[in-house]
């Protein structure tokens, strides 16, 4: 089994900063790719930032310069700092990580419960 989980989403004002975490645990092989999505009332997940093994990164266009992704490889986690918040950035926030599972053949994409982010005007 794996488990994927976020913390640190909250009510925050116009211009404030929010920090998400998400812990990756259980029987993991390796994790390759991991990643913060996100998802609006009415509107599809979308991608916010995605970051390698290695450490490079990718971003959303609607984020850039203004939240980053980093990893901690060896404690399997991922976080999600997000500054200069604007009321458009409210949504649930999901975790993602593609790995290999001990004992289990190919890597597969998980993801997490999801956190709440709500940015007010």
């Amino acid at each position: 089994q794996v488990q994927l989980v976020e913390s640190g989403g909250d009510l925050v004002q116009a211009g404030g900063s929010l920090r998400l975490s998400c812990a990756a645990s259980g029987r993991i092989y390796r994790i390759n790719a991991m990643g913060w999505y996100r998802q609006a009332p009415g509107n599809q997940r979308e991608l916010v930032a995605t970051i390698t093994t290695g450490g490079s990164t990718n971003y959303a266009d609607s984020v850039k310069g203004r939240f980053t992704i980093s990893r901690d490889n060896a404690k399997n986690t991922v976080y999600l700092q997000m500054n200069s918040l604007k009321p458009e950035d409210t949504a649930v926030y999901y975790c993602n990580a593609n790995l290999l599972r001990i004992g289990v053949f190919g890597s597969y994409d998980y993801w997490g419960q999801g956190t709440q982010v709500t940015v007010s005007s």
